[in-house]
């Protein structure tokens, strides 16, 4: 790449990251928003869910927008949206709109984090995108590591209104670098938007997690849980159909005939939806249940979050030379080992404890976020790389939102079923939930290829 290649890089990494951040930042808030405003555990989650919903929506849209508009305005438009949107939670006076303010938030980050990954694959030459992505990967999934680590702090000191005011000066440096150097770079093509994919998957989705975050809470058979989720189904269904047969499809699901791409679809899915699951079970766990600060529940995860930060890029070095299949293997070994661990947390288990099986945990995550996004888009032909970016970045967002939704549920129905409140018996169903689906990703990465083709030529 060129000198002003990686500055443009860097530029849109710096806004993506904060965007990111903001995220798993909510997490650790959520026993705080709890007390704050005294609302549940299934109330206080659509803080996260929310934004992570959002955000799944406005990723397909970016493909339309990539191919239509000139990247300099769409990051900076975006970017100017995302900073409104934290300026809003900041101020605002109640629950309602602190979610408001995420949601507002989601559609500005929405835009930025494709944008990112279709840049540095334009920018990466064959044989080097698992270095370039592991640059990117600090992005993508470092920040939402340090992300929690950085609010305990926060909160511990300051109110919860800072976790929205200290993104601002980072958004205000991002727009104006952003304005001076982003290159106007624009495909030429005018595409038709499917309002009508937008549509349905919109309604499908909410239906959905409007379903997963009613469970526990109240009896499955009732329209909150059965009727949400049986009409979430029904939207989704028609999605499927009609944007298959479709010209300009909302979200391009031909792209899934590339088996590996596929796969690596799929297993990022459960391995995300496993990560965020876990950002809230560990503040739950530590604040909740075992009575520590958010401080204190901040460093828990700081470990890894560091060693997410050091072995990302090394993990994009090791993807050019070693079989996906490989990595992706040892990573879930690793990560299924420390879940397990975390099964066994308990009142009196110390914050060190949580800490070194927590690291365990990110030290097998790291191994396979970028190797399975690099994977993914390298086999792609470049013609389909927005849609592949686009499907990728919005699965992967769909996973952390139901991931986070669906671990929830399970702690709410052991502990209405024991009727406790938030006990550490309902959230080691949790842990113990994360590593059925890492058990489940571990047999479906079998079906890798082991030998890597790549289409960036055509």
């Amino acid at each position: 790449m060129t000198r002003k290649q990686k500055l443009v890089l860097s530029i849109m990494i710096l806004g993506t990251f904060f965007g990111i951040m903001c995220s798993t930042m909510m997490n650790i808030a959520l026993p705080t928003f709890m007390k704050v405003f005294n609302i549940s555990s299934s109330q206080v989650q659509w803080v996260s869910n929310g934004y992570m919903l959002i955000n799944a929506l406005m990723i397909p849209v970016s493909a339309y927008l990539i191919k239509r508009y000139s990247y300099h305005w769409l990051f900076i438009s975006f970017t100017a949206i995302f900073g409104l949107g934290t300026l809003m939670g900041a101020l605002a006076p109640n629950f309602h709109l602190i979610v408001a303010g995420r949601m507002v938030q989601a559609l500005g980050s929405g835009i930025m984090m494709p944008l990112v990954n279709v840049m540095a694959m334009k920018y990466a030459s064959v044989g080097h995108q698992g270095e370039v992505m592991g640059i990117v990967g600090l992005a993508f999934n470092f920040s939402p590591i340090i992300g929690p680590s950085i609010a305990g702090l926060i909160l511990d000191f300051f109110s919860w209104r800072y976790l929205f005011l200290l993104v601002l000066p980072f958004i205000l440096v991002t727009l104006l670098l952003s304005f001076f150097f982003m290159p106007s770079l624009k495909t030429g093509e005018c595409p038709q938007f499917n309002t009508y994919g937008l549509i349905t998957s919109s309604l499908g989705l909410w239906f959905l997690l409007n379903s997963f975050s009613n469970l526990g809470v109240v009896s499955f058979l009732s329209w909150a849980v059965a009727g949400s989720l049986t009409v979430g189904i029904f939207f989704l269904i028609i999605f499927g159909v009609t944007q298959w047969h479709s010209d300009h499809p909302f979200i391009n699901l031909r792209i899934f005939t590339y088996k590996q791409f596929t796969i690596a679809i799929v297993v990022n899915c459960l391995l995300v939806s496993t990560m965020y699951g876990n950002t809230i079970l560990l503040p739950l766990m530590i604040q909740n249940v075992m009575g520590k600060s958010a401080f204190i529940s901040g460093l828990v995860i700081l470990p890894g979050a560091i060693s997410t930060g050091i072995l990302s890029p090394l993990s994009g070095r090791l993807f050019d030379r070693i079989p996906i299949w490989r990595m992706v293997t040892f990573g879930l070994l690793v990560d299924l080992f420390g879940t397990a661990m975390q099964a066994f947390v308990g009142v009196h288990s110390g914050a060190v404890f949580v800490a070194f099986w927590q690291w365990v945990r990110q030290v097998g995550i790291v191994n396979m976020l970028i190797p399975l996004q690099t994977e993914a888009l390298a086999i792609l032909p470049k013609k389909e790389l927005p849609d592949g970016v686009a499907t990728f970045s919005t699965t992967r967002q769909i996973a952390a939102s139901f991931g986070m939704a669906f671990v929830v549920a399970v702690v709410n129905l052991i502990d209405h079923k024991h009727h406790l409140g938030t006990s550490q018996v309902g959230i080691q169903a949790g842990f113990l939930t994360c590593f059925a689906v890492l058990l489940v990703a571990l047999i479906i990465s079998q079906f890798f290829r082991t030998k890597r083709q790549e289409f960036q030529h055509e």
